[in-house]
């Protein structure tokens, strides 16, 4: 992350409640920010949209209903999908979620649940997983609410990118439930269980700085600097071998609920593996040769 990259003083949260389509990448710069509509479609995705970048290896999933980007049941399915055609494609190497507007979202369409069969419920948590199950890099970059699933989302991905007026809440609880796509586990092993009964169980609002300062965030910085943070980690990740990114993200997810010395194990296969890439080959004689690397990938 560049020395551009700023903490910045912690604001005080504002005091309100906020058919699987294969996606088709599109090419044209995101839209502004919209008026409030009932129904965001397009290409057959609901509420969202993606865009392909060749020339950095990136491809966006942007969130697009705004002004508060609800998810619905529908979107939930079809996000899932979103990420596994991108971690499918050998020309991407790094996917940023994002958001059209002032919040990244304020969560899931609180009618769905009440159509929602209990089987269908009890899947949720693997959609909203799609993202820690890619094997590439994904960057979560958020302004705004980022409220129960959309900080559920948020917390699936491996790299958080907060912002001042980032305020991130599992408000379940005022609803007489419970946070159930992954985000009461997920919180708990990054902060401990005593924060995330704090979080969970008071429908707690935390803002960006302070989800930085408890591990939740990786980045916290001013508010008009997200998109210019985001590509530059973007381009730094994309500037490692491909083969030990996806190596490193694999290893971090399983040692992730192991013990020690089965996650030391794990370490040293993974290292004995890559011992015989090309792009370990090619490191070694770049950093001898002291020139840039140029890895492939295998």
């Amino acid at each position: 992350m560049p020395q551009s990259a700023r903490r910045v003083a912690e604001p005080d949260p504002a005091p309100r409640d906020a058919k699987p389509a294969p996606p088709a990448p599109e090419t044209a710069p995101p839209a502004p920010a919209a008026a409030a509509r009932p129904s965001a479609k397009s290409g057959g995705l609901d509420g969202f949209r993606v865009q392909a970048d060749a020339a950095r290896q990136r491809l966006d999933i942007i969130l697009d209903r705004p002004p508060l980007n609800v998810i619905t049941m529908n979107q939930r399915e079809q996000l899932r999908v979103a990420f596994e055609a991108a971690d499918a494609d050998h020309r991407v190497r790094v996917i940023v979620l994002r958001a059209v507007g002032e919040h990244f979202s304020s969560g899931g369409e609180v009618r769905g649940f009440l159509d929602a069969s209990p089987e269908h419920l009890s899947r949720l948590a693997w959609n909203i997983a799609a993202p820690a199950r890619c094997r590439k890099p994904v960057i979560a970059a958020s302004r705004g609410y980022c409220f129960g699933v959309g900080f559920e989302l948020a917390l699936a991905c491996d790299f958080r990118l907060v912002t001042e007026s980032t305020v991130y809440a599992l408000p379940e609880q005022r609803l007489g439930m419970i946070p159930g796509s992954g985000g009461a586990a997920r919180l708990q092993t990054m902060v401990g269980i005593t924060r995330a009964k704090d979080i969970v169980m008071r429908s707690r609002r935390i803002t960006g700085f302070r989800a930085f300062e408890w591990g939740i965030a990786t980045e916290c910085v001013a508010d008009a600097e997200l998109e210019k943070i985001t590509d530059a980690l973007v381009e730094e990740l994309c500037s490692f071998a491909p083969l030990a990114q996806r190596s490193a993200k694999k290893l971090l997810n399983d040692c992730e609920d192991a013990s020690l010395s089965l996650a030391i194990e794990l370490e040293g296969q993974a290292y004995g593996r890559l011992r015989s890439s090309d792009d370990f080959i090619e490191g070694v004689e770049a950093f001898h040769a002291k020139r840039q690397p140029n890895f492939k990938g295998s």
